[in-house]
């Protein structure tokens, strides 16, 4: 077959295309990509590019990578796939239960194929989306996806492209959605040939994890077109039903027209095209509501975001820690304002960032948010890994799921919370370059040696074994304490999905009330109220007027009488009002 080669390649003089040994010349046009066609070019044919007599090098939009970061790209046909999702269409964000899980550690095999035989668990659970972590290309075999490089290549030790596609196709014949993670704010160390093309990297700004990318300044345009594309790809050639945009506050861009705001409109072309429903959800610690604001209102007009603010103010008051960020939270009123406003900090003061942050969510609701106990940051950036299930009680675990899964924001769980999984979920990477492995290996202890952690307690990211303690154990969900929760979670999440008022997102009908010394908590939504008691001794605690039925309670006890309940130590009940 005739196969049309292209490469955007500004900065190299000459540029050659590699099929096996057999170099060939390539032509460049105005706009600086180097074009070539082959007649003799066969389907899923290795090939690279060489720059001015070095490499070769993987295309930068490479489709697959079977030989890892530094290998040869292949041809892909998409069309050669036989899907049957036809008549899919995902239900909407506001009626959601979003699932996130690692494909590496989800199951033992760690592989697209082996998460196929875990979809009836998530089904039974009540799940209506999956959220991947990151599966593009990244260094050696095991990591977690954010120090990817070759962004349209399906990880080659997950199963490549089609073991990606036999996943999605799956879900969705389960009536599942699926949203993939991907990360635009930097790329990874090691395979990130990108800037021997073109300038994909700006000199003006640095993110956190190294160079950031060049949304706004010179020939920008191609950089901005090339992760476009690379959004577009996912959701028309792989089926996916939204994004996940990482850390977009790490995204610098000072453009009339940004690039997430960009993106957005794409999308929405794209849902024309398509003829179903697609979202994308940034990550962001800004507090900045115009990520999701109309850009008639000046916004970009995203889906949904993540809110730490209630994760935070939800974490530190079960677990009682106040390092880092956790400073800032800690109170029954902190949780409260989350309920009510999901961001806590709106132009208040922060002490932990020693000046006032964020600005009101006007005008949103809380379907525009996504509410968590528990997420793959919150649980693998700690030393240990330790998820919730560590940190506390059974009892405050409940509390934990009673209040995310009653909350107005759209649910997450994450891989394994459903039963309280035991195992950690660590930091783990898979570097093949010693030099980069060992640096990986320093860094991580030295940030944690801040936190005051001995160096010897901080688990190697490069070894095997910290890969390996990661992975859920699936033995757990039928043991009795594990069961306990897993059914918990089970009957939360039907009544969410059968009650449209645990589901409509508004903010200015929910009610909190509590008392910090007594250590109580009442949440009214609707005809539902929600009273929780995080002391270490029973309380009485005042329900709303009228009479009041109860429907679910973590600890057995009576129905209410005289207006008020009485709550064993850490225990939640959820009643309907009669």
């Amino acid at each position: 077959m005739t196969q049309t080669f292209r490469v955007w390649a500004p900065w190299p003089k000459k540029v050659e295309l590699q099929i096996g040994e057999v170099r060939m010349p390539m032509k460049v046009n105005a706009d600086d990509w180097w074009t070539t066609e082959v007649s003799s070019a066969k389907a899923e044919s290795d090939y690279g590019f060489v720059l001015d007599g070095k490499g070769p090098f993987p295309d930068p939009r490479s489709p697959w990578q079977p030989h890892g970061i530094d290998g040869a790209s292949r041809l892909l046909d998409h069309k050669t796939f036989r899907w049957t999702d036809g008549n899919w269409q995902a239900p909407p964000l506001s009626s959601a239960i979003i699932y996130e899980l690692h494909v590496g550690t989800f199951t033992p095999q760690g592989t697209f194929d082996a998460a196929i035989e875990k979809l009836d668990h998530l089904i039974n659970l009540g799940v209506t989306h999956i959220e991947l972590m990151p599966v593009n290309e990244f260094s050696g075999s095991r990591g977690w996806g954010y120090d990817g490089v070759d962004l349209f290549a399906p990880h080659h030790a997950y199963g490549g492209p089609a073991g990606l596609k036999r996943l999605v196709n799956a879900c969705h014949a389960r009536h599942l959605a699926v949203i993939l993670d991907v990360v635009y704010n930097h790329l990874g160390p090691a395979g990130n040939y990108l800037e021997k093309f073109a300038p994909y990297f700006s000199r003006r700004y640095s993110s956190p994890w190294g160079e950031a990318l060049n949304f706004d300044g010179a020939e920008s345009h191609e950089v901005r077109r090339f992760f476009c594309d690379n959004a577009l790809m996912w959701l028309r050639d792989y089926h996916f039903d939204g994004l996940r945009l990482d850390a977009v506050h790490a995204i610098f861009d000072s453009s009339a027209i940004p690039f997430l705001e960009q993106l957005a409109i794409e999308v929405k072309q794209m849902e024309t095209q398509l003829n179903r429903p697609l979202v994308l959800i940034p990550e962001s610690d800004l507090n900045d509501p115009r990520l999701l604001w109309e850009p008639g209102r000046g916004g970009f007009g995203l889906s949904a975001q993540w809110s730490d603010d209630f994760h935070h103010a939800l974490h530190a008051l079960l677990t009682g820690e106040k390092n880092g960020y956790y400073a800032d939270f800690g109170t029954l009123a902190d949780l409260g304002k989350a309920l009510r406003h999901a961001y806590v900090y709106d132009g208040c003061y922060s002490a932990y960032r020693r000046r006032p942050h964020g600005r009101p969510p006007t005008g949103l609701n809380g379907n525009h948010f996504l509410g968590y106990l528990q997420n793959h940051d919150q649980v693998g950036n700690r030393a240990r890994g330790e998820r919730s299930g560590r940190l506390m009680s059974v009892g405050r675990l409940k509390i934990g799921a009673t209040l995310v899964l009653t909350s107005p924001f759209i649910p997450l769980l994450f891989q394994g919370e459903e039963w309280g999984a035991t195992t950690p979920f660590l930091y783990f990477t898979d570097h093949q370059d010693p030099k980069l492995g060992e640096m990986v290996r320093q860094g991580r202890r030295r940030e944690f040696a801040g936190h005051g952690w001995d160096e010897h307690e901080v688990p190697d990211p490069q070894a095997r074994e910290t890969f390996q303690q990661s992975k859920l154990n699936w033995s757990e969900p039928s043991q009795s304490a594990h069961a306990e929760l897993l059914e918990w979670h089970r009957c939360l999440i039907a009544l969410r999905r059968s009650e449209p008022s645990l589901r409509d997102g508004c903010l200015d009908r929910i009610q909190t009330r509590h008392d910090e010394t007594e250590g109580w908590l009442v949440v009214e939504r609707g005809p539902f109220v929600i009273a929780g008691n995080l002391s270490d001794s029973p309380r009485r605690v005042p329900l709303p007027p009228g009479g009041h039925r109860l429907l679910m309670s973590s600890i057995s006890m009576n129905n209410p009488e005289n207006g008020s309940a009485v709550l064993p130590p850490d225990s939640v009940a959820l009643y309907k009002k009669a």
